[in-house]
């Protein structure tokens, strides 16, 4: 699942919007649901995700999505992720965030829940 899931994050850097669909397709099955505090509700799709994952691009150009550690347990992953990139005054941020999903039998994501910060 953590292929799937750098996959999936490294979509989130990517600027044309042929790549990013290809690498969010790839990454997830074509069911696959996502979710988190600013997604508004629950999304279905490859086009969905692909479309809201597109946003982050497009309001922060030049900021990434790595991913900094992942666990597994039970078929399920817990994921930190790292977006970064210059602040609006010109310094470098970073903004965490963990992510909870699962896989199908391919090992395609199928659902990908993310939260704000790392729980600490």
């Amino acid at each position: 699942m953590s292929d799937a899931l750098t996959t999936f994050f490294n979509a989130w850097s990517e600027q044309d919007a042929r790549k990013r669909a290809d690498m969010v397709s790839s990454a997830t099955a074509p069911d696959a649901t996502y979710s988190d505090p600013r997604s508004g509700e629950r999304l279905s799709g490859h086009d969905a995700i692909s479309d809201y994952v597109g946003m982050f691009s497009a309001n922060a150009p030049g900021w990434t999505a790595k991913v900094v550690s992942t666990d597994e347990v039970n078929g399920y992953a817990r994921t930190v992720v790292a977006f970064g990139g210059m602040g609006p005054d010109g310094t470098e941020m970073t903004q965490h965030g963990t992510y909870f999903s699962e896989a199908d039998d391919t090992g395609k994501l199928s659902m990908i829940a993310g939260f704000v910060g790392t729980g600490a």
